[in-house]
């Protein structure tokens, strides 16, 4: 016999779990998929930057919010998406996961690991896009951010909380700058965030072995969008990163983070604009491509101590074509940035390494980021190698030159070694005064010229060998009395006897560093 209530109270039961069970989220079709963009109809209520989810599992960003559709970029999937799939808005835009736990891995754009380790189990996360500090929550940009570079903490002092753009043709070692300047951080208290923008995969590899060998990956997170990644990921990566920085900076810490490098953001960035059919301007960049790092080099800020003090010191890379620094991506970033690092071809190939043009390149916070005793010494150096170079100009075209104009320019081109610097040989802030000290002094006058490079190496050597009191008796906060300058000199002079006779050793280690590049 059959009861009929039993079937009535089946029929209710399955009925109110398949409504329980049904998505209530908005969802549209695809009205059309291609190049990784897709174009949704019957969506509304979309935010700018919602991360969409597309029937498959796939994710999609919604850049385009118009009348009748909302148009998107895929993260992936771009050949598994086609004509009427649903797609469903989350209510969320992009978010990047934060914690201790990032550090020392390497990770996507969307904070999934790429280094083949455990998964990331992250508490907390952050949004990619967010404001940046108001005005009033900011200070004073007064400590430095010491790079271990001798021509750039000496000349262009870079502080915490500052934005410093790297700038030059490819191949004149503007990663190599980035990278020394996170090995020398072991130690600093200073967390490093490293975005790769569009790199071969095979370059990126080699700067996590670097960073693996020298022990610095403790300290660092590796964001990391290939050049074999879809342009949203590239377009994403750098604003993930500073969401990361956040985090800690909002902690009270001191962060540096590199994007490497921001052309490639630009060009991913065009990509994307031109495939949503956006209106193109100069250079086919779309009108708001000035917002877009704008809004991204901002975020590096040093918090006022009310707000925990902590900061983002950034340094953007930019690369040029043929040393055109006027070109529209260049000109737009320096302008945003609080100075920058001109690395010239020229200089570069001609066996100075870092290629630092001074003429070019300038800090805007300047010695209010610097350390005092170096400030003191490194005073005139800028201006004597102005005049160096304009002399050095003038001699070739073969005027007769007196004594002392010789003398000059054998000054300079010995001030110009001095500053010379093998990669991943970073200097400490006291190893730094003595070698401007020598530099600066008479004593430069009776080492052979070509051979300051070595001699500093060996100096140094020398000192930590026989004198390491000296260096324990320099505070690089105060400034460097008539005494400590004499032992310095003393120390430098007594060197210089021991090391006449050892003319060849000296050959030896110049033709060493010849051979390395930077």
């Amino acid at each position: 016999m059959i009861d009929v209530n039993a079937i009535g109270k089946s029929i209710v039961k399955k009925v109110s779990a398949a409504s329980m069970a049904s998505d209530e989220r908005a969802c549209g079709r695809i009205i059309y998929s291609g190049d990784g963009i897709i174009r949704v109809s019957g969506l509304s209520g979309v935010k700018y930057n919602e991360l969409l989810e597309v029937q498959g599992g796939y994710k999609a960003l919604a850049l385009n919010l118009e009348q009748d559709s909302v148009g998107a970029v895929l993260f992936s999937g771009e050949d598994k998406v086609c004509y009427g799939d649903l797609v469903y808005s989350t209510g969320e835009t992009v978010h990047m996961p934060v914690g201790e736990c990032m550090l020392g891995r390497i990770v996507d754009p969307l904070g999934e690991p790429l280094d083949g380790l455990s998964e990331i189990r992250a508490t907390q996360s952050r949004p990619v896009e967010f404001p940046a500090p108001a005005i009033m929550d900011r200070g004073k940009v007064n400590e430095p951010l010491q790079t271990g570079i001798l021509a750039i903490d000496s000349m262009i002092p870079i502080g915490r909380g500052q934005r410093e753009l790297i700038i030059g043709d490819r191949q004149t070692g503007k990663t190599a700058i980035a990278v020394d300047t996170i090995l020398n951080q072991k130690g600093e208290d200073v967390i490093c965030i490293y975005v790769s923008i569009g790199q071969k995969a095979s370059s990126l590899a080699k700067i996590i072995t670097t960073l693996r060998n020298n022990g610095a990956l403790p300290y660092t997170c590796i964001v990391s969008s290939t050049a074999d990644d879809d342009a949203p990921l590239q377009y994403l990566a750098p604003y993930s990163g500073c969401a990361l920085a956040e985090y800690f900076m909002y902690q009270g810490k001191d962060v540096l983070i590199v994007y490497d490098d921001l052309s490639k953001h630009a060009v991913a960035y065009r990509t994307m604009s031109l495939l949503l059919k956006r209106p193109a301007g100069r250079e086919a960049y779309p009108g708001d491509v000035f917002y877009l790092h704008s809004r991204l080099l901002e975020r590096a800020a040093k918090l006022s101590e009310e707000k925990g003090g902590g900061s983002i010191t950034a340094l953007p890379i930019v690369e040029t074509l043929a040393g055109d620094i006027s070109a529209y991506i260049p000109t737009n970033v320096i302008s945003i940035t609080d100075g920058q690092i001109y690395l010239e071809s020229e200089l570069f190939n001609s066996g100075v390494r870092p290629a630092v043009n001074v003429g070019l390149s300038v800090s805007r916070v300047g010695g209010s980021a610097q350390r005092k005793a170096v400030r003191q010494i490194s005073g005139q150096l800028r201006v004597n190698l102005a005049q160096y170079r304009e002399l050095a100009i003038f001699m070739q075209f073969g005027s007769d030159l007196d004594a002392e104009t010789q003398k000059t320019l054998s000054r300079g081109a010995k001030m110009t070694d001095t500053l010379k610097q093998r990669q991943y040989l970073n200097y400490s802030v006291r190893e730094m005064i003595v070698l401007l000290t020598v530099s600066q002094s008479d004593l430069i006058d009776k080492i052979p010229e070509k051979k300051m490079t070595a001699y500093n190496e060996g100096l140094l050597d020398y000192i930590h060998a026989n004198h390491a009191s000296l260096l324990e008796k320099i505070d690089p906060d105060s400034s460097i009395s008539d005494s400590l300058r004499a032992d310095i000199l003393s120390v430098a002079e007594e060197y210089i006897n021991c090391s006449v006779g050892a003319q060849p050793a000296l050959e030896g280690e110049e033709g060493k560093n010849s051979s390395d590049t930077k």
